[in-house]
């Protein structure tokens, strides 16, 4: 028997990938740039195990067990390493042995906060330490087959995924640009609006855009390859400012496609809104931006912040939308954040309230590294789900 267990991130667009041009081989119509989370705070956990004595092949995500049907995003990443593990002449682990896969978030699942990406993306890491396969370009187009911005995972700090031209999507891979030490006081608040699963699924939705969406065109052609070229020169440059701006708008556009899809997929919602009229306002007071939102097909928001501006972004959040949790242990999660000086928060003092007990919590994090094996005897991973 032979058993690994890893840990991946999630990542979150700044270009966004929306739309595909193969649905089964999962290549994007334009490329995309990201930015990994650290997992300490965002992640997903998966343990496999290998076994002569298995009869079949068996997951179990978040406690309970999913089918593991041929044909499947999950049947076809587990093919693909295979093919890699023979390429390579591993002899770790017969491939005719069956497996036991545990995995689990710890982030609520398909409610827009990228849980397909992080879980996908620990899957095929911890398939390719299980089998002695190395971290490579073709391992992230196995990732990218079982969900698309799942290849992006695979690496930390900031990443590309290039769409690439090839039909058998040889060519339709992820890079990195830059590590997370790169620039490491790139922070993220996560306001969480709902953590429930959001109506209309992003693989619904993105076949949908593709069918019926005008704008999403013009989107590839003209703007996304403009953009693609901005933001890594923003990145190289540790230019906030370029950076906002280009994340922000390529946000506003994503949700317009979807807007512009018929029947149209609504991700925001009212509070969604009103946190960017919120952002805005706080820039134009800030005389510059502090600030950058982004939001992912779902209403919870991704502020980017650097780290020296989120005391006081926070305190302006707390002051706008004002939450009973406040001051209990579960609504401010993650990294711990300092109060802000007296002298900053004069600043605050003509904020509106926008609304009341808009979010579940909040997420503070950072830029963060890509997957990680974990030690084989860490049953807290397993959580009793039997791998036997």
């Amino acid at each position: 028997m032979f058993s690994v267990t890893c840990v991946a991130p999630v990542n979150i667009a700044l270009i966004k990938y929306w739309g595909k041009r193969h649905e089964e081989l999962i290549l994007p119509v334009n490329d995309s740039i990201s930015m990994t989370l650290s997992t300490d705070e965002l992640c997903a956990k998966t343990t496999v195990t290998a076994s002569e004595s298995f009869e079949r092949n068996r997951m179990w995500l978040n406690g309970e067990e999913v089918p593991f049907e041929e044909g499947s995003r999950l049947q076809r990443c587990l093919k693909e390493v295979h093919r890699l593990a023979v390429a390579s002449g591993s002899q770790k682990v017969p491939p005719t042995w069956k497996l036991h896969i545990a995995s689990v978030n710890n982030f609520p699942t398909a409610a827009g906060l990228a849980s397909s990406a992080a879980g996908y993306a620990c899957l095929v890491y911890s398939l390719s330490r299980l089998y002695d396969i190395p971290l490579s370009e073709e391992l992230t187009t196995v990732a990218r087959q079982g969900s698309g911005s799942a290849c992006r995972s695979l690496y930390g700090g900031f990443v590309q995924w290039h769409r690439g031209a090839l039909d058998d999507g040889s060519d339709s891979v992820a890079r990195q640009i830059a590590p997370s030490d790169h620039w490491p006081n790139m922070h993220v608040l996560i306001l969480v609006v709902n953590d429930a699963r959001k109506k209309t699924a992003s693989t619904r939705g993105m076949q949908q855009a593709v069918k019926t969406s005008q704008l999403i065109k013009h989107r590839v052609d003209q703007v996304v390859p403009d953009r693609i070229t901005r933001l890594r020169e923003a990145i190289a440059s540790h230019d906030f400012q370029a950076f906002a701006e280009i994340t922000m708008k390529d946000s506003n556009q994503f949700h317009a496609v979807a807007l512009d899809t018929y029947p149209p997929c609504v991700y925001m919602n009212d509070v969604s809104h009103r946190i960017v009229s919120f952002v805005h306002d706080y820039n134009d007071r800030m005389g510059s931006y502090h600030a950058a939102y982004t939001f992912d097909a779902g209403p919870n928001a991704c502020l980017y912040v650097l780290a020296e501006h989120v005391p006081h972004l926070l305190s302006a959040i707390l002051k706008v939308f004002p939450n009973d949790l406040a001051d209990g242990d579960t609504y401010l999660r993650g990294l711990p954040i300092p109060k802000v000086q007296d002298a900053e928060s004069s600043k605050l003092d003509s904020l509106d309230v926008h609304a009341k007990n808009a979010f579940r919590y909040i997420i503070h994090t950072k830029v963060g590294e890509g997957p990680r094996e974990l030690r084989a005897d860490n049953s807290l991973l397993i959580n009793g789900l039997p791998l036997e």
